[in-house]
């Protein structure tokens, strides 16, 4: 069995137990937020297929509430054909529209130009795999490089044509909070 638990379409929580329940909803049925999480849904699916025999790709996004943010995900499943090994898998699904653009090539050209840094590991398959090929993998989303004094912190939202630039600032300044809090607590 292959699972992958696509998140794109952030909000932050606020603490406050029935805001949250209602930023969840607002979330759930913001069209920018659902088109990016479309985007990323169908990369991971079109990714998966030629190594799967049967897949299930649920329709709608359901909403996951972590401790700092409120994501849409969607939990993509498949059966793997025989043979197919986990770091096959990881391999053809990085880097996913999420973190790298669609289409993949166009938009990997177009973030290396307009970025101008280097992204090092961010986004980059982190995981294990046993002696079968069985293993679990994740995406280095939120991650930090140490260097002597200095760490550089890194995270990042899907940009798409109704994105509104401020509100990314803030969702990507929410992803760095439990980090942030982790390092000056």
């Amino acid at each position: 069995l292959v699972t992958s638990r696509v998140l794109a379409g952030t909000i932050r929580r606020t603490g406050d137990d029935e805001r949250d329940l209602a930023l969840a909803a607002m979330l759930a049925h913001s069209s920018k937020d659902l088109e990016e999480h479309e985007y990323a849904v169908r990369s991971v699916a079109e990714a998966l297929e030629p190594y799967c025999s049967s897949m299930n790709v649920p329709e709608t996004p359901f909403v996951l509430h972590l401790p700092n943010v409120l994501h849409l995900a969607t939990d993509v499943a498949g059966v793997a054909r025989d043979g197919e090994s986990s770091l096959e898998l990881a391999a053809a699904l990085h880097p996913s529209a999420a973190v790298g653009g669609t289409p993949t090539p166009v938009a990997r050209a177009l973030i290396s130009e307009i970025e101008g840094m280097d992204r090092g590991r961010y986004a980059a398959p982190v995981g294990w795999m046993d002696a079968t090929g069985d293993g679990e993998w994740g995406i280095a989303l939120r991650s930090g490089v140490i260097d002597g004094a200095t760490v550089r912190l890194f995270a990042g939202c899907g940009i798409v044509g109704g994105s509104d630039p401020q509100a990314e600032l803030a969702e990507s300044q929410a992803k760095f909070v439990p980090v942030r809090d982790a390092l000056t607590s």
